[in-house]
């Protein structure tokens, strides 16, 4: 099934590159209950949801793509989620319909996956608006991070922000997690980001931060049941709140960040073609679109493929086995509901892993180009917007408006494709109108 020898592996070889991709990667079910629970999500609730859309979406990767990637919520959709969609609102929009939105992208999304657009949709945006999709939602991350610890505060005298108390107990553990966990990480430790929540925790404990609950591990249960089934009824919650743009942000982001990391991920494991085409790619981008239409109708943002399968990769991961090890130790890691539960409610244990995050992510702008006007506002403007307005969907609106609007005052217009027009239009009947 996995044709190890065909890609010179072993089952030894891809059950250690599955732990070491897991242990990478495992936080995400203390981080996404976390953020999701500022919404009104059950913590409980999150933590089931984000292990079955992993584990199914990660199944599909290594079961029927048999490619060594991960799929799980994806980092920044939850904090879109969470706090463009279901807070900005200011109590208009409850979970429930934001999770009626993820339910249709993620349909919407397995619909493209089927055809063609969604790889034409991919060359139709210029990679520069890529970069400073995913380098913005890395500032807005890290920006809650701080925010959450206590780092950063609202000034009490100006609508601006501030610092907070540095000397704080809460302060001062997230600065040690933040230091030791990129200590970690710069001497190449395996599972760095996991182990450095895990001492970050055991200081948070012994300093009566940290409440252990009275049973660490729980059968896995979901305490408000499937949330979202119907898709009549999601269509017309969209429909209500008019969550158009919401809808189009959620398969956007999703978009870019699946297929980069997918492409990046198999070109560390030479499985590109010679002409650089990603093999089985209908198969394998129909994983990440699955896993979202599953999580929210149990509870949890959109689904991604999670750079951290790199991890894997280097330790020698070629084929699906890798992918099936990971969901394995999901299934395993449901058994610790009440830990996580406990763990997800300190920030300062969470902060240090969205600022770190954060950091990887704008690592992208390195590959910008900053040669011209044209290409730099835009670039600059999602960047500038998505933290300041604490909305992703909004920064990409303005650079999706501004770069067409620039190329064609350069005399460039043609160069801009069609549907990149289309999307401007769009956006600015989003922010005009809607």
């Amino acid at each position: 099934m996995f044709h190890l020898e065909k890609n010179n592996t072993t089952v030894k070889r891809e059950v250690l590159a599955g732990i070491t991709t897991f242990l990478t990667m495992v936080y995400i079910i203390i981080i996404n209950p976390a953020i999701l629970a500022q919404a009104g999500v059950p913590s409980d609730q999150v933590f089931i949801a984000t292990i079955i859309s992993t584990v199914i979406g990660t199944l599909w990767m290594g079961l029927v793509a048999n490619y060594p990637i991960a799929i799980a919520p994806g980092m920044g959709l939850n904090a879109f989620f969470t706090f463009s969609v279901v807070l900005a609102s200011k109590g208009e929009i409850s979970y429930m319909t934001a999770f009626a939105s993820v339910f249709v992208a993620g349909i919407i999304f397995v619909i493209l996956s089927l055809t063609p657009f969604r790889e034409k949709l991919i060359d139709a945006i210029p990679n520069n608006l890529k970069y400073s999709i995913t380098a913005g939602i890395g500032l807005f991350i890290a920006f809650l991070g701080l925010r959450s610890a206590g780092v950063i505060i609202a000034s009490k005298d100006t609508n601006l922000l501030t610092l907070g108390d540095l000397t704080s107990p809460s302060v001062l553990l997230t600065f040690f997690g933040l230091l030791f966990t990129v200590i970690l990480m710069v001497r190449r430790v395996p599972g760095a980001i996991f182990v450095g929540m895990l001492v970050t925790g055991i200081i948070a404990y012994f300093t009566g931060m940290l409440h252990m609950p009275e049973k660490i591990i729980a059968a896995p249960h979901l305490p408000e049941g499937i949330l979202m089934w119907n898709p009549i009824e999601a269509f017309g919650e969209i429909i209500e709140y008019s969550l158009y743009g919401v809808v189009f942000s959620f398969i956007l982001v999703t978009l870019f960040d699946t297929t980069g990391t997918m492409v990046g991920v198999a070109k560390q494991a030479g499985l590109l073609k010679e002409d650089g085409k990603l093999p089985r790619a209908r198969k394998a981008l129909l994983g990440d679109s699955i896993a979202t239409t599953v999580g929210a109708m149990f509870g949890t943002s959109p689904n991604a493929a999670f750079v951290e399968s790199s991890a894997g990769v280097a330790a020698g991961g070629r084929t699906g086995l890798t992918a099936v090890t990971v969901a394995v130790l999901f299934i395993v890691a449901s058994l610790f509901g009440p830990l996580v539960g406990a763990v997800s409610g300190v920030a300062a244990i969470t902060s240090p892993v969205l600022v770190i995050v954060g950091a990887l992510m704008i690592s992208s702008i390195k590959d910008v180009d900053w040669s011209s006007m044209d290409e730099t506002l835009p670039v600059f403007l999602v960047m500038l917007i998505m933290p300041l307005t604490s909305s992703i969907s909004t920064g990409i609106a303005f650079g999706f408006i501004a770069y067409p609007i620039l190329k064609i005052a350069k005399g460039e217009w043609k160069k801009v494709h069609p549907l990149l027009y289309l999307f401007a239009i769009l956006f600015i009947v989003q922010l005009v109108f809607l």
